[in-house]
Formats: C-alpha cells, structure tokens, sequence
C-alpha cells in the first residue's frame, strides 16, 4: 500500500492509503477518518488512526489480487466542532460517503447532519451522548454503548449497594461527562434514590476545594464521576484527603493506566463501567507496522478498526459503496463479525451489544492499580 500526502486548503492534511488496484485503474472504496489529531484528545485520536490504517491494510491483505479494495483518507478535526464540521464538508465534497469517527460527542452531533444531507454513513466508534442517535438519522451509527446504557448499569450498582444513603453525582462539565452524570441521576431517580448533589469540575482543573467542601457536607456514601482519568484522579485523591470514604464509580473514560498513576494508593477500590468485550487491536499481519502504545491509543484502536471493518462488510452486503445502501445493511438483522465481536444495531444506530461488566482498580502484590479481572463484591 503506498500513503500518499494531500494538502487542503482547509489547512487539513489528509493521508490517503492508496491500493495496488488504484493504480492499476481500478478506484478503491475511500473510508474516511476524522479525529482529533491535534489538541487535547491528540493521543485518543492516533489511536483511532493506527486502528483504522491497520483493519484497511489487513483488508486489502485478505482480498488479494482482483478483491476489493479499500483505501484511507485521513483528516484531522483537533476534537473541534468548526474543524470537525470543515472536515464533514470536504468528506462531502469529495464523494467520501462511508466515514469512521469523530470521537467526541459533541464533534459528532455538529458533523452528522452534514454526513446525512450528503447521504454519507458515518460510523463513530465512541460518541456516547445518549441524544445523537435519537434525531432520526438513518446514516449515523455507533459502537460504543451509549451514555444511557452505562448509566443504568453505574445507577443499579449504586441503587443496590447505597440504597437509602446519600449519592454524588458529579460530571467534567462536557458533553461525554455530563451526559453520563444525567444518566446515572436518571436511572437512581427511577430507582427512588435521587442524588443529593449534582456539580461540575472543569476538565484540567487541579484542585476543587469549593466542590470537596459541599461534598463533604453532604457525606454520601457514593460518589459518580462523569468524564476521562485525569479529573477523575483528581477528584479521588482529594475526597480521601478531606477523610471521604464513599465509593468512587465512574465509566470507561477513566479506562486509562495514567488513572493508577495519578489517582495512587486513593483510587483503590474505584469501580467503573466497562464493555464486557476487551478492546485490543489485534496484532498486526505485517512485520514493522505500527501499534499503539499509549493507553489512550489502546483504548480506542480497536474501535476504530471495528468501524472500519463493519463498513466494509456493508459494503459487501449491499453489493455498492453508496452510502444511503450501506445504512441499509448496517439497519439488518444479520449481526456483524469485528475484532470486538458480533455487532448489530437498532432501528436507531445504537449498538445492540450494550452489555457492560464492573470492574474495581485493586492493589496487586507489586504494588500496582489494576482493574483486568476485578469485579466488585456483591
């Protein structure tokens, strides 16, 4: 497969992963990835591009010669709505109608309308936002489980366990976080056990002594965290330094070994939400490729060579690369054979597989947090 470099006058750089068939005259199907290459989620999003430059390369592998191939146009939206948009319009523009990403949330609610009005399938291999696949939009699809399903998970946990005692619920102040919180607020009301108290932290934030204090006053006996590791980290260490023992729950944005590293002997005994399937890029079929190193990376790689792969057997299934078809089959029964196993989708684009495990960070004999194998007791 030869990369070759394209400059937008977008100012986006896109990698387009040519195939032996391109060259020979014979166009392969493009798949278009947006992430955030650049800013603050940079390492979620080269994660999202190592899986997806991976599941083409071994697809094109698989087909041989005369099979169909496939090829990678790669943009980076910097996890920004007004670049993520930029990038929906040049995908658009360019006939790109099968596109995996973005990751955020609140990127993907911007792009989908612009994917749809082109007639473009857009899968998204982590958007949680519980609303973004309820607006009708029969091209949008996603892998993750939504916030709502983590949150009836993380709300029956905490209902079972503290039923009766005062709950936190507290959300990072974004769209992943703060829906997650409003899941689990929903799901403890329908439980008869609404929170005591529902705040923000702003993401980076080094501190939160006005947010320790009134969780101090209100002495739950759980505290929920809606949002990614390092805030998480933050907020755990301080409740056990202000002498709060509550359970800390959060959901799979702190699936991250920098959470052990910065949350300390304080996260022991944090649960969290997970997918019950483990999400590992499998190992590459070529000497030489890259892998991802980087937690971050680990943690979204195989999602995107999921997405990657579900295109591609859409396209197969429907018998074209028109992306209005390609829904269509995504929209059938027959489930979908991907690195993270069978997947299907309802009539709205959600996952079926919304099965989620508890997993607990525990100290292990050497002294490290892990979660692998963990589950909370009963």
């Amino acid at each position: 497969m030869r990369v070759v470099r394209v400059f937008g006058t977008l100012g986006l750089t896109l990698l387009l992963a040519v195939s032996p068939a391109a060259a020979q005259g014979q166009p392969p199907v493009r798949i278009g990835l947006s992430a955030p290459l650049t800013g603050s989620d940079a390492a979620f999003g080269q994660g999202m591009r190592i899986g997806a430059e991976q599941a083409v390369a071994d697809l094109n592998r698989a087909a041989g010669p005369g099979g169909r191939r496939f090829a990678l146009v790669v943009a980076d939206d910097a996890g920004e709505i007004r670049q993520g948009v930029a990038v929906a319009r040049r995908f658009a523009g360019d006939g790109i109608r099968l596109v995996v990403g973005p990751l955020e949330s609140s990127v993907v609610a911007a792009v989908a309308p612009v994917y749809d009005e082109a007639g473009a399938v857009l899968v998204a291999p982590g958007a949680a936002y519980a609303p973004l696949t309820g607006r009708g939009l029969a091209g949008l699809f996603r892998l993750a489980p939504s916030d709502a399903q983590q949150g009836l998970a993380a709300g029956a946990y905490l209902a079972g366990l503290h039923g009766g005692r005062p709950i936190a619920i507290v959300h990072d102040r974004t769209t992943f976080g703060r829906g997650l919180a409003e899941a689990v607020s929903g799901a403890l009301k329908a439980a008869g056990n609404p929170e005591v108290l529902f705040e923000g932290v702003a993401r980076g934030a080094r501190d939160a002594p006005e947010l320790i204090a009134s969780l101090k006053a209100a002495g739950p006996a759980a505290v929920y965290f809606g949002g990614l590791a390092p805030e998480a980290a933050m907020l755990v260490r301080a409740l056990r330094e202000a002498g709060l023992s509550a359970t800390f729950v959060s959901g799979d944005g702190i699936l991250d070994r920098d959470f052990a590293t910065a949350a300390g002997a304080a996260g022991e005994g944090t649960v969290m939400t997970l997918p019950a399937e483990p999400r590992r890029l499998p190992d590459p079929r070529s000497p030489g490729r890259p892998v991802p190193r980087s937690p971050e990376a680990d943690a979204v790689a195989a999602g995107a060579y999921a997405a990657v792969e579900l295109l591609a057997q859409a396209v197969e299934r429907a018998r074209s690369a028109d992306g209005r078809k390609v829904a269509d089959a995504l929209h059938g029964d027959v489930p979908f054979r991907t690195v993270m196993g069978e997947v299907a989708f309802d009539a709205k684009g959600d996952t079926r597989r919304g099965d989620l495990v508890l997993r607990v960070w525990r100290r292990t004999p050497d002294g490290r947090l892990d979660y692998a194998g963990n589950e909370p007791a009963p």
